[in-house]
């Protein structure tokens, strides 16, 4: 697409933000003014991302830029899903849970328990208009920020906001539940978790819409791990069918520092997730493990960077995908060693199941090293179902299509069982068991 063709839509999202400029949350903070009007302006230059751009050769956006989603500072409200809130919830998880519905909070959906002293676990919204200098140090600087990126900075209205102080150590996750309602809506949210010195705390960040509705949504997260600090994140991308999801992760880590992420994305018509995470200090260690299940014409694309900016670094990556009908798959995993990143060790693997003739995957695992005291791998692999181990099962009387299910539920409960938490595990065995054909048999043989 052109750029006399791209300009309405980019015309029609510009005067959307003047029209609700004034309702977003820190409407009347000067340096949070500021920083919307550099993104937008940015987005106004820019345009959506084309296939011509390198770090959107494999995924195209025009379904999503042709659609006129309109923005809703105000959100829907939790009207009516009370009831059906309880589907989305992991079983026997204690914890904390924030439920924004449309974009905005939803304070009758949400519980948070008792908190150790100095801990906050609210949202941006209440903090954008009532503390927004508490904010001021995070929420401007994101490394590598994208177009989407920009997008959301423009139009931010709610997300989490998660503070911990030094040493606190948060023993019950953080459960944040995104549920979308509204058809044509454009959704926003931006989430804060900063965990300072030797703080410790799991966050779960859950998106789900409502069946039949095409919305977008453009989520960013923003991840400060202080010296020592340990942070587990789990992103389950559960959209509608017929939504758009683009989200980013990024994660910034100080002396020490450790962050594991999961990211599971099953849903949404087209996915995009884009998890960073750089190096500030030395002996900071990241694990990121991935698993992206696709079937019909579902196109579903990670994207990674590691910035061993300072030495003795360690990552660990870690991604699978399962592919069906013709659906496509896009992993393009960036591990860069900077000079002076002496001692690093990084390792990444990105391995594909292809189950149809259609189904398409596009992998490009990289490395970049600057430094020549390093330990550093990488590799991909795309294929099918191994044809011994499909004999091995069939002659033991495991009819083929049960045998190809197994062998497919195997493959990808590989990463599932990464995740510690037994109700997160359990609830992604049992989605990955609906998407089978021979699901039900599997249930009854395990």
């Amino acid at each position: 697409m052109n750029d006399s063709e791209s300009r309405p839509a980019r015309d029609r999202i510009v005067a959307d933000h003047a029209q609700i400029a004034s309702l977003l949350p820190g409407a009347k903070t000067p340096w949070i003014l500021q920083a919307r009007r550099i993104a937008l302006d940015r987005f106004a230059q820019a345009g959506f991302p084309s296939m011509r751009d390198e770090e959107w050769k494999y995924t195209s956006v025009a379904a999503i830029e042709k659609r006129a989603f309109t923005a809703m500072p105000n959100g829907a409200g939790p009207g009516g899903l009370e009831s059906g809130i309880a589907t989305h919830l992991f079983a026997d998880l204690a914890g904390h849970r924030l439920v924004f519905v449309d974009g905005r909070a939803a304070p009758a959906l949400s519980l948070v328990g008792r908190l150790p002293f100095g801990v906050s676990v609210g949202t941006l919204g209440d903090m954008l208009e009532r503390t927004p200098e508490a904010l001021e140090p995070f929420l401007p600087q994101i490394h590598h920020q994208t177009i989407f990126g920009s997008l959301n900075t423009a139009f931010m209205s709610d997300g989490a906001y998660v503070h911990l102080p030094r040493g606190v150590v948060l023993e019950e996750p953080i459960q944040l539940l995104f549920v979308a309602t509204s058809p044509n809506a454009a959704i926003h949210p931006r989430n804060l978790i900063v965990a300072e010195a030797g703080a410790q705390a799991t966050v779960i960040e859950h998106y789900v819409g409502r069946d039949g509705v095409e919305y977008f949504t453009n989520a960013v997260t923003q991840i400060f791990a202080a010296e020592g600090a340990a942070v587990e994140h789990c992103k389950l991308q559960q959209e509608a069918t017929q939504g758009f999801h683009v989200g980013a992760i990024h994660v910034a880590q100080g002396r020490d520092s450790r962050f594991v992420s999961h990211s599971m994305a099953f849903g949404a018509a087209l996915a995009r997730n884009d998890i960073t995470t750089q190096f500030d200090a030395a002996g900071c260690s990241a694990t990121l493990n991935g698993l992206y299940v696709a079937g019909g014409r579902q196109h579903i694309d990670h994207h990674t960077r590691i910035d061993h900016a300072q030495p003795d670094g360690t990552s660990r990556e870690y991604y699978r995908g399962v592919l069906d009908g013709r659906s496509r798959g896009v992993f393009n995993g960036k591990v860069i060693v900077h000079a002076g990143a002496q001692h690093t060790d990084a390792e990444q693997l990105n391995h594909n199941l292809l189950l149809s003739e259609g189904s398409e995957i596009d992998t490009k695992p990289q490395l970049e090293i600057y430094a020549d005291d390093v330990k550093c791998t990488h590799g991909a692999t795309v294929g099918q179902l191994d044809d011994t181990q499909l004999f091995y099962l069939r002659s033991r009387g495991v009819e083929e299509a049960t045998a190809r299910a197994l062998l497919t539920y195997a493959f990808a409960q590989d990463v599932i069982d990464r995740i510690r938490i037994a109700p997160v595990r359990a609830r992604l065995k049992q989605l990955l068991l609906s998407r089978l054909p021979q699901g039900h048999r599997i249930r009854e043989l395990a």
